[in-house]
């Protein structure tokens, strides 16, 4: 009983660190996005795995954690598709309306759920679906107000969705079945994600910004903003690992439209942004969906600890029997960097 008030406890911890880091980094790359004119997001999310690997490896020579040997490919496979995804993120955003992208982020929750089930034999109930999609119609009214389709976007939106589908159920499952923390796993793969961001991250940003993120002029005040907005990615990335580990790839997604739901209040009050009943309707009925999801969640995992009198070995191997898929993670602090350019693009995100 103690060990599961212990992870119940982690579980809340990582829930709240996740929320208040991403609120935070979505604040800061506002002000340096919007109101220093800064939008090199893809480059700044390399500048972000960079500092997150420094910071974990000068933890790990600390002893704060041990690391863990993974296989090499598996490492390298699992950084490359984070950074594919990134980029294809930031060119959905690029090649899309504001409407659009965020059907993009709604479609990432049903298409997580649907290869759960045909890959992972993962079975979720009637109330849970339903909750899921109260959540998805709330977020969808308050934050959707185009849909403008064109051919490149929407292709680049489906290869966004799916990498970071099976990029956010791989960090789950390589984590239970590899028997490895989110700090080994993101310690071990965050070289590999920043590598191919740093390389590829200037090219997508020119592309979309038509600037080059080496010819800009960093004044003292971009310069410090850069490196607080670095410094709160830790905490992104680390929370990112943490609550998918502890959870689900769809808990860790019905947290990210919890987000949106703040981010959007948070425009409101402190930055005056347009504010329409549709708006609140919305978040609303986001927030009743989330309410549904989590007691729901609650219900039937006390259901399933009934038969308590099995032995914890047993429970330990029906839980970690899920297959492993091939190889790898979407880093999430870009979502944070979108939701501060689409607060800068438009009013409503």
């Amino acid at each position: 009983m103690g060990e599961m008030s212990n992870f119940q406890l982690g579980v809340i911890g990582a829930l709240f660190l996740s929320v208040a880091s991403s609120v935070s980094i979505v604040i800061c790359n506002k002000a340096l996005m919007s109101n220093l004119g800064f939008p090199f997001a893809t480059t700044l999310t390399s500048w972000h795995l960079m500092v997150t690997f420094c910071t974990l490896h000068a933890a790990q020579r600390l002893n704060l954690f041990v690391s863990k040997s993974i296989d090499l490919k598996t490492v390298m496979l699992f950084g490359i598709l984070n950074g594919v995804s990134i980029g294809f993120l930031n060119l959905s955003l690029g090649f899309n309306s504001i409407g659009f992208y965020q059907m993009t982020k709604l479609a990432i929750i049903p298409f997580t759920v649907l290869l759960e089930t045909l890959f992972l034999k993962k079975q979720f109930s009637t109330k849970i679906k339903f909750s899921l999609f109260l959540l998805l119609v709330g977020v969808g009214i308050a934050s959707i107000t185009d849909l403008q389709l064109n051919f490149v976007g929407t292709i680049l939106s489906l290869l966004a969705i799916i990498t970071t589908c099976v990029g956010q159920i791989l960090t789950n499952t390589i984590q239970k079945k590899l028997n490895v923390s989110s700090t080994q796993l993101l310690y071990q793969s965050a070289p590999f994600q920043a590598a191919i961001l740093f390389v590829s991250g200037p090219v997508v940003d020119q592309m979309l910004t038509k600037q080059n993120v080496f010819a800009y002029k960093y004044s003292p005040v971009v310069l410090a903003f850069i490196i607080l907005s670095c410094l709160i990615a830790v905490s992104v990335n680390f929370s990112t690992f943490l609550v998918i580990g502890k959870t689900s790839p769809v808990t860790y997604q019905v947290l990210g439209h919890l987000k949106t739901c703040l981010v959007l209040g948070f425009g409101y009050t402190l930055l005056h942004d347009p504010f329409t009943g549709r708006n609140i309707i919305g978040i609303l009925v986001a927030i009743f969906g989330m309410g549904l999801y989590s007691y729901f969640c609650t219900e039937e995992n006390k259901k399933k600890q009934l038969p308590s009198d099995l032995p914890l070995a047993s429970q330990v191997k029906d839980k970690d029997s899920l297959p492993l898929l091939a190889a790898k993670n979407v880093g999430n602090q870009t979502d944070e960097n979108h939701e501060a350019k689409k607060l800068s693009k438009d009013s409503v995100i």
